[in-house]
């Protein structure tokens, strides 16, 4: 059985309920943390404390902050009576829910709240921030204060001028009329008093800030700027921000330094620096362990002093200023990278494809070469081929030649026998002597004809192109092996094309072709029963010419006839493999194409086109038996 609790237990539950919502409710509550400005938010350098400040307590503080910000316009002039109504507004604004902490950025600031602790901010821890040790009033610290003082070391910035620029003989001091300015002015000129045998010093609080432009852009050759601060100038006019240094950087004939990196990356040179990310670093994290319980008057931080030196490589080039005068350990800032830093990939990337294309061209130049080479040495033994196949085909012709050229000469001694017999006669007849001699004259043609084809194709070194009648050239051929012909009972059927555009090319080389194609057909047609030569001639497209050389053998081998035109390939028990080879070579040459086609037992036909040539006008006449 289930008891129901007791009012007691209900009670202690509802007791342990109420105080973890009161924790959490505490927990939840944002600690409460104002930053009091000297001049305003917008015044450099401090500004930039203030904003990196803000950045690092988010970062470093465990609880939820409530940041609450403040200035003292006061500290523009040397008056302080209108400090009596600000401390009456901030005791209205603070007296019932105080501040968990103050955090005083520059000097003016925390002499404000040293001198009315006591009527506003009795128990407030305090940090003072961003304020130049010297102006630090140690002796009126109390339990409640801690200190993130920095240190302007203004000799060492006086010296990295002479340093990088040691041809320097005067310096104008950028300050105003503040108060605060008016001290720098006397500490600033203190300090640097040993360099006052090397440079020249000229101050700028008489002046307003356009007769400070008006100073900046007519300084004499090696003078540089320091911009301490331009607060309230001699007009009495208040600037704040960056706006001042832009505007006398953009008028100003030398360069510029400074002391606090917040004028970094704007106008001036460098060198070393205060960081306000390191003051607000350390002040972020005393503020932490205040807000965590600590008392703030035991929490002790040696000054920030200057950083590393850093600068502009923008101003460096601007001014000429070599890196090998740079301080030791000098940061450069803002370089503009070199082709090869800003396109290392592309530039490596477009190197490797240029040299692979180089090591590309030089391969196919290479294998152009070799290949022309090779080309030639090609050439060339067909060439010696060529001649060495007419040489082998004059010898097959040796009957046939003599015979044809026996012919004219058996005639020429006829006619030259009977013109003698005439002429012998008491009274000759005169018209039949002029017709024997010019029978001797005709047959005398006819044989120098002969002689003439025959001697043009065997000789070797025939190239010369010319338009050529393609049904001449056949004839012509036909015509020397008629005896060959007629010997292997061979009858000839020739079908030439009429009106046929000339072609352009070697008449001897094309003769060869249809030679030794009309060769192999008579030696195909040895064994058949039936022998025919067929040769025609057509025009085959508008600006092609083939011929087609049909025999009636036995045809070729189908597995062969892919490879009828291949080098040393022959169907003949004594052939060499070489003039079907050769016929393809010289057709080919001439921009042309050659083939054969088979059927079983009904012979082979070997077809040959050749381009006509542009110029040529077609043939006289065609032929045809």
């Amino acid at each position: 059985m289930i008891r129901p609790p007791s009012i007691r237990s209900i009670g202690v539950i509802v007791w342990l309920l109420a105080l973890l919502a009161c924790q959490i409710g505490f927990a939840a509550e944002p600690k409460r943390v104002m930053l009091l400005h000297s001049f305003g938010r917008d015044f450099k350098p401090w500004s930039d404390y203030a904003t990196t400040l803000r950045t690092e307590l988010d970062r470093q503080s465990p609880w939820p902050l409530d940041i609450i910000d403040h200035s003292l316009v006061s500290a523009r002039s040397s008056d302080e009576n209108p400090e009596g109504p600000f401390v009456d507004y901030l005791r209205a604004l603070f007296d019932k829910r105080p501040l968990d902490l103050i955090v005083s950025i520059g000097a003016p600031a925390a002499a404000f709240v040293q001198r009315h602790r006591h009527e506003v901010f009795a128990r407030t821890p305090m940090i003072f921030m961003a304020v130049e040790q010297r102006r630090v009033q140690y002796s009126r610290l109390t339990e409640n204060d801690a200190v993130v003082a920095v240190w302007i070391n203004y000799l060492a910035a006086f010296e990295n001028i002479l340093r990088v620029l040691p041809e320097t003989k005067n310096v104008t001091v950028v300050v105003g009329t503040s108060p605060i300015e008016k001290f720098w002015r006397e500490e600033i000129g203190n300090e640097v008093e040993p360099l006052t045998g090397r440079i020249a010093i000229t101050w700028t609080d008489h002046l307003s800030f356009g007769d400070l432009l008006h100073h900046a852009a007519a300084l004499p050759p090696r003078s540089a700027i320091f911009w301490e601060l331009m607060i309230v100038d001699a007009a009495g006019v208040v600037h704040e921000g960056s706006t001042p240094l832009a505007r006398l950087h953009a008028v100003a004939n030398a360069p510029i330094f400074s002391y606090d990196e917040s004028f970094f990356g704007q106008a001036i040179v460098g060198g070393p620096l205060l960081s306000a990310r390191e003051s607000s670093q350390k002040t972020a994290a005393v503020a932490v362990r205040i807000l965590g319980g600590e008392k703030a008057g035991d929490i002790k931080t040696p000054p920030v002093a200057f950083a590393a030196p850093k600068f502009d490589w923008r101003e460096m080039q601007r001014w000429g200023i070599s890196e090998s005068v740079l301080p030791p350990n000098s940061t450069i800032y803002f370089r503009e990278p070199t082709a090869w830093e800003r396109y290392r990939p592309q530039i490596l990337g477009l190197s490797a494809a240029l040299l692979a294309q180089a090591v590309l061209i030089l391969w196919l130049i290479y294998e152009h070469r070799r290949r022309n080479i090779a080309e030639v040495t090609s050439r060339n033994a067909i060439s010696e081929l060529t001649y060495l196949n007419r040489r082998a085909t004059a010898g097959q012709l040796s009957g046939s030649i003599a015979h044809e050229v026996n012919q004219p000469l058996t005639a020429i001694t006829l006619e030259a026998g009977t013109a003698l017999a005439l002429l012998k006669r008491a009274t000759p007849d005169l018209d039949q002597v002029r017709g024997a001699l010019e029978q001797i004259m005709s047959s005398g043609r006819r044989a120098g004809d002969i002689i003439h084809n025959l001697r043009a194709m065997f000789k070797k070194d025939s190239n010369e192109r010319l338009p050529a009648d393609i049904n001449d050239l056949i004839l012509a051929v036909l015509s020397i092996m008629r005896v060959d012909l007629n010997k292997n009972d061979i009858q000839v059927e020739t079908q030439l094309g009429e009106q046929l555009p000339a072609v352009e090319g070697d008449k001897v080389q094309l003769q060869q072709v249809i030679l030794n194609l009309t060769m192999n057909a008579i030696d195909a047609m040895r064994t058949s029963e039936r022998r025919v030569l067929r040769v025609r001639s057509q025009r085959s497209k508008p600006d092609q010419v083939m011929i087609s050389i049909e025999d009636t053998g036995t045809g070729i081998d189908p597995s062969a006839i892919d490879r009828i035109f291949s080098p040393l390939f022959t169907t003949k028990s004594e052939g060499m493999g070489m003039g079907l080879s050769i016929c393809q070579s010289i057709i080919e040459s001439h921009g042309g194409r050659i083939w054969a086609s088979s059927e079983a037992h009904k012979g082979a036909v070997f077809h040959f086109e050749l381009p006509t040539s542009v110029k040529s006008q077609p043939a006289a006449a065609g032929h045809g038996s």
